[in-house]
């Protein structure tokens, strides 16, 4: 997370409340206003030390409030802009910088654990190249090794590593800051909120774990579409914190067929590896580990992140092994040599 700032207000209320929030790199620190950050010397960071009297100053933000998964565009009004190439909220690089004098414009990237709260938005006179999320593991809950996996886990050295790009710079070498409040305002938002919370602290006293009986996997996924907004049925259920539950919410190779046969029902496309440009956050991704056409593994599209050369990550939420960024790729390569997978999308 971003550092603190020197005579920085607080600025998470301003965001919360939709409210524009002022902010500024000023000339002087005995010139600077409340809520306003400079740098030392009057100069803010990359700025040419020209003596120049103009400043970056970011007066305004909208939308104040973004989604969990981002994908809007924000707007950042003000003074001294021109020269911004690279912005930062929560401390996760933004995409899509264009700069003018009085105005920069960015994508907002999802929160980093989709889960609500202030951000700060830091405006850098240096591009930022994105990088995906890091996934991090836990077996608390048993489950490290009930996805069958053959090759390395993802946290060790000999897994393949996914490919980062430099970390991003702290908000205090920002030349003017301003804040947005990230909250669960769609249906994704909810899916991932839930599935970030509990990928390896275990619902267990709505939904049990199916650990014991050979995997979690597709009981956690039914989970996050409930968040999602799906609604139990006859055919798929989970009740008495999963004592009683149908084969389509905890076993892959009977829930992977319902959803074919009910897609039109959910507004579902099932989908083939090869059209990972058209997945999106919140989808659902199964895996077949030995070929067999029957799959082995089901997980919730975390993250969906495009390489400078166009190549498409797809990260995934799960349990067995429990993770909240899973690589697609690592683990039909790596841990699963000759594995494969497919998708089923939501069509809106």
């Amino acid at each position: 997370m971003t550092a603190s700032f020197t005579r920085r207000s607080l600025l998470s209320l301003a965001g919360v409340a939709g409210i524009g929030v002022a902010v500024a790199a000023c000339s002087r620190g005995d010139d600077a206003s409340p809520g306003v950050s400079s740098r030392a010397g009057g100069e803010p960071s990359g700025a040419p030390s020209s003596g120049s009297s103009s400043r970056a100053v970011a007066s305004s933000i909208t939308p104040a409030q973004v989604p969990l998964a981002g994908g809007v565009t924000v707007t950042v009004t003000g003074s001294g802009l021109a020269a911004v190439r690279g912005v930062t909220v929560g401390g996760i690089a933004a995409r899509d910088v264009e700069a003018s004098a009085t105005k920069v414009t960015f994508t907002a990237p999802h929160q980093a654990m989709y889960t609500a709260g202030s951000a700060d938005v830091a405006l850098f006179t240096s591009a930022i190249e994105p990088s995906p999320s890091a996934n991090q593991s836990s077996d608390g809950n048993g489950s490290a090794a009930n996805d069958g996996q053959a090759g390395a886990t993802q946290d060790q050295a000999t897994a393949d590593p996914t490919p980062t790009a430099a970390p991003t710079p702290d908000a205090s070498t920002a030349v003017a800051t301003a804040s947005v409040a990230y909250a669960a305002l769609t249906d994704v938002d909810r899916q991932l909120e839930y599935a970030m919370r509990h990928w390896k602290d275990y619902n267990l006293a709505e939904y049990g774990t199916m650990n014991p009986i050979g995997g979690d996997c597709a009981n956690y996924v039914s989970q996050t579409l409930i968040a999602r907004g799906w609604e139990q049925r006859d055919d798929w259920y989970s009740r008495s914190a999963g004592a009683q539950h149908s084969a389509t919410w905890t076993y892959c190779p009977a829930m992977d067929p319902w959803m074919t046969a009910n897609a039109a029902t959910f507004g579902l496309t099932r989908r083939s590896l090869d059209e990972r440009g058209k997945v999106k956050v919140g989808d659902i991704v199964f895996y077949d580990w030995n070929a067999n056409r029957s799959p082995d593994h089901v997980t919730i599209v975390s993250e969906v992140f495009t390489e400078p050369d166009g190549t498409v990550r797809i990260k995934s939420a799960s349990h067995n092994q429990d993770g909240p960024y899973r690589d697609l790729d690592e683990m039909i390569t790596v841990q699963h040599p000759g594995g494969t997978a497919w998708f089923h999308t939501f069509d809106a």
